[in-house]
């Protein structure tokens, strides 16, 4: 067997494969074009009017420390799931203490599966003329072998695959090639909307949110710091009795020179010598 017969029969193994691929693709391509169509009329209703009057009513949402209702608010701008996403996470992350990062994040995953979603059509952009190049030229040589042998017939039948496959690889790259542009436009656009919002959001001050009520341990130790923080305010004292400060035999001990008598006014000091 030499290397000539061996790749005639791969070529031959490839035959069958090579037309189911190919039809393969022309089904894809037809329901990848039926997809941009429902995309197209789903996104009839958008314009800068409506960005910009759902931003308003997120940011005086927000302004009321309603992030429930903003959130609803730009969810309702989503076209697809990834965008729906991305939006609702600009609202409900910018609480948070990395907001930043958290939410450039969520809009690069938002990107990445856009960027899949394109994957699909722009893989068939080469895929549908290479199939359909591999199903022109393997039904040939049993083509050029039948008319070498004079069998008209067997011509025949090969080359009408060989051109029909080749019609069909042509019609796949071409509407696959119009709905990659088409696509890559509209999900620019929406990634720049999801931009805008989260620009707009971003002037909004972020309110604290409240503290949740205090817990087991944590409850303790607030009540133990709040004890220790506790002063004890002095009650105001009685004047003293008659006789408090008499000694031992129950006689009045004189005052300290410089002390006020009781009952004298506060401010004069007692009279020296008495």
């Amino acid at each position: 067997m030499t290397i000539e017969n061996i790749l005639f029969d791969v070529a031959e193994a490839l035959r069958y494969p090579v037309l189911i691929a190919a039809l393969i693709t022309v089904v894809v391509v037809v329901l990848e074009l039926g997809a941009l169509l429902a995309e197209m009329r789903k996104r009839r209703g958008r314009g800068i009017k409506r960005l910009e009057t759902a931003v308003e009513e997120a940011k005086a949402a927000l302004a009321k420390g309603d992030s429930a209702g903003a959130a609803k608010v730009v969810r309702d701008l989503g076209y697809t799931p990834g965008m729906t996403d991305a939006l609702g996470a600009i609202v409900e992350q910018r609480t948070q203490p990395d907001a930043e990062d958290r939410i450039a994040k969520r809009l690069a995953e938002y990107d990445y599966r856009s960027m899949k979603r394109l994957e699909r059509t722009r893989i068939l952009v080469r895929m549908g003329p290479a199939l359909g190049l591999m199903g022109t030229l393997i039904p040939l040589s049993p083509a050029l072998a039948a008319l070498a042998e004079g069998d008209v017939q067997q011509l025949t039948d090969d080359l009408r695959v060989a051109f029909s496959v080749t019609v069909a690889g042509l019609l796949v790259g071409m509407i696959a090639f119009a709905v990659s542009l088409v696509r890559d436009r509209l999900y620019a656009q929406d990634y720049s909307d999801v931009e805008y919002v989260h620009a707009g959001l971003a002037e909004v001050p972020v309110h604290p949110s409240p503290r949740a009520p205090a817990t087991g341990e944590a409850k303790v130790a607030a009540t133990e710091v709040a004890q220790l923080g506790t002063v004890t305010l002095p009650t105001p004292s009685t004047p003293p009795a008659p006789g408090a400060t008499a000694g031992g035999d129950g006689q009045q001990k004189p005052p300290a020179p410089g002390a006020t008598p009781p009952g004298a006014p506060p401010g004069k000091p007692a009279p020296e010598g008495t």
